[in-house]
């Protein structure tokens, strides 16, 4: 007799850990797309500066979707909490190779340069400050950091909104000429803000 395995069985097939270890490996593949054509020679006259910023585009990218898996959750009833830790771990990912390929492949490690950009530029103190709280937020994503934490892990979690904001303020004022793009997801991530200040609605009681 040819055996049928159940819904329930088929749906487990991946476990929520296979599933999140799969998106965030998926959607590495634009970094390492730009790496490779930078490589080959084929992504402009200047890879190192598209690769700079389409890392940084797509760390902002990533936090602005982990931060709406909440309110998804909360108005709509689409429950995509499984996948905020990587979508959080991917901003991560992304910053940090923003910022590798500013400091060693654009500046050289070069100490002098860096801290004259750093003096001279009031953009890359608001992406430095975002960086540090992505970094202490990834290092303490696990289930045993948040074991050890315990009350204090989410206060410390919601720096993600403020990382937010201030990833906001480093994109828009990065550039010297005007650009749409950091206003349209400056304006994204002030209503996913303002989303916080929404009261919840009262729970109906069971009569």
């Amino acid at each position: 007799m040819p055996s049928f395995s159940s819904p329930r069985r088929r749906r487990s097939r991946f476990s929520p850990v296979t599933r999140q270890v799969l998106l965030y490996l998926f959607f590495l593949l634009p970094a390492a797309l730009d790496i490779a054509q930078g490589m080959a020679g084929t992504l402009g006259p200047n890879p190192t500066s598209v690769c700079l910023h389409d890392f940084g585009r797509y760390a902002f990218r990533f936090l602005l979707a982990s931060m709406v898996i909440s309110p998804l959750k909360r108005f709509v009833g689409v429950d995509l909490m499984l996948y905020r830790r990587p979508l959080g771990l991917l901003a991560f990912t992304y910053a940090a190779l923003h910022v590798f390929f500013y400091v060693v492949v654009a500046r050289h490690l070069d100490t002098h340069i860096l801290w004259q950009d750093f003096t001279t530029r009031p953009f890359l103190t608001f992406g430095v400050i975002t960086f540090l709280i992505l970094a202490a937020l990834a290092a303490t994503s696990t289930r045993r950091a948040i074991r050890a934490l315990g009350r204090k892990w989410v206060p410390l979690h919601r720096l993600a909104y403020l990382a937010m904001l201030l990833a906001t303020v480093h994109y828009t004022i990065a550039f010297k000429t005007w650009h749409v793009e950091p206003f349209l997801y400056g304006a994204v991530a002030l209503f996913v803000l303002a989303l916080r200040l929404v009261p919840k609605p009262p729970r109906r009681s069971v009569r």
